[in-house]
């Protein structure tokens, strides 16, 4: 368990924004807790693949794309704690993508993260691995993460709100800067 035990072992996990960790279940003449806020962490939230440039023909053209993924969705659920200081939370997240012409084979890994923060301080941070093997004649698919657990100190004065969830892949800096690039294109003049 880490240092701030947000996160259980041995779990994986896949995430998007818009879609709040909705508090689910609360017992009978209790109100559901508070729930961390999902966030998308900008330039992660796309995936590049490119074959490597010093492969012959190797770049940023559209026929060296081995994989593309977007971020779609987080669900997740808040329920009380073992005891009135913590919060027990858990996420799923949803993973878009899509072959490029590249791709050799039908199956991809493909790593993300999930952190918990606390305004700018990033207290707890995992990384999974997600294993994605494209049907035939299917050049798309959407994959769901397994739910990973945390495990959110809270107290009178600090809910489960407190905090929020980012989520992203984890890219390389060139993909990192792929990315960077093409938002940089899309800003207005």
């Amino acid at each position: 368990m880490s240092r701030f035990s947000a996160f259980a072992p041995g779990l994986g996990l896949a995430l998007l924004a818009p879609l709040l960790l909705a508090g689910c279940g609360p017992k009978r003449d209790q109100f559901a807790p508070a729930c961390p806020r999902p966030e998308f962490l900008g330039p992660a939230a796309d995936l590049n693949q490119f074959r490597p440039s010093d492969h012959p023909g190797g770049g940023h053209d559209l026929t060296d794309l081995v994989l593309a993924g977007r971020v779609q969705a987080v669900a997740g659920k808040c329920s009380p704690g073992a005891t009135a200081a913590s919060v027990d939370a858990e996420a799923r997240v949803t993973l878009r993508l899509t072959r490029g012409p590249a791709m050799t084979g039908n199956t991809a890994e493909v790593p993300y993260f999930l952190a918990v923060t606390e305004g700018s301080h990033i207290l707890d941070k995992v990384v999974r691995t997600l294993r994605v093997t494209f049907p035939p004649n299917v050049d798309q698919v959407d994959v769901t993460g397994d739910a990973i657990p945390m495990v959110l100190p809270v107290s009178a004065e600090k809910s489960a709100a407190a905090y929020s969830i980012l989520v992203g892949f984890q890219l390389t800096r060139d993909e990192l800067e792929y990315n960077r690039s093409q938002q940089a294109q899309k800003l207005p003049q």
